[in-house]
């Protein structure tokens, strides 16, 4: 190999080398907001969990409540 064809050769390393590090921040920046939105969202789920059981409470009674069937 002469060269100029080690010249273009390390010329084209250095641009997908420079597209893969943008490549790489761009994903790195992405995963880091889904995972804030993963966490807004398990917060949110937590929130909306706890004020539906403040809301409804079970038609069920505990196990120390229930009255023992009958026997025939």
């Amino acid at each position: 190999m002469n060269t100029e064809q080690l010249e273009t050769r390390l010329a084209e390393l250095e641009t997908r080398l420079a597209f893969q590090d943008d490549l790489i921040n761009t994903l790195n920046e992405q995963v880091a907001r889904q995972e804030l939105d993963i966490r807004e969202l398990w917060d949110a789920k937590r929130h909306l969990h706890s004020e539906l059981k403040a809301l409804s409470p079970s038609n069920i009674k505990p196990e120390h409540e229930e009255t023992p069937p009958p026997h025939y």
